[in-house]
């Protein structure tokens, strides 16, 4: 998605998204997990360089993708002064009675299938990575 403006909704490759976390927040990088439970692994990662608005629960469930409303390119908008690149919105279920409405603008958005292991393994197979704040024993 680099370089090209995005504002409807996303689409996520084939799989069983239920649950939902932030594995990752800094100043440069937003990182949402998800997998069909969170557990022991996840396979899927949406990474946004460089957020400037982020309107999200830290996790949540079966979220919903759309294109942002009008209203919502508006308040993303002021935060940068112009319209982001990348303006996600999505309804998800955060524990309540209602599901809330999340927001998040970025200058970029990558989606990475891949499968990190939330725990240390020795035996990890070539093509798995580990969550971040997985560490060797011996660390």
């Amino acid at each position: 998605m680099d370089g090209e403006r995005r504002h409807a909704g996303i689409q996520l490759p084939e799989g069983s998204w239920w649950d939902w976390d932030v594995v990752a927040w800094s100043a440069g990088q937003l990182r949402l997990a998800a997998g069909h439970d969170l557990t022991y692994q996840h396979g899927l990662e949406l990474v946004f360089g460089d957020p400037v608005f982020v309107s999200c629960p830290t996790s949540f469930h079966d979220p919903t993708f759309r294109a942002p409303t009008p209203d919502e390119m508006q308040k993303a908008g002021r935060h940068l002064g112009e319209h982001p690149p990348v303006v996600v919105a999505f309804e998800a279920d955060a524990g309540g009675q209602e599901p809330v409405s999340c927001l998040i603008a970025a200058e970029r958005l990558d989606i990475v299938r891949e499968t990190i292991l939330r725990y240390w393994r020795e035996d990890a197979a070539p093509g798995q990575r580990f969550a971040p704040w997985v560490r060797s024993p011996g660390r």
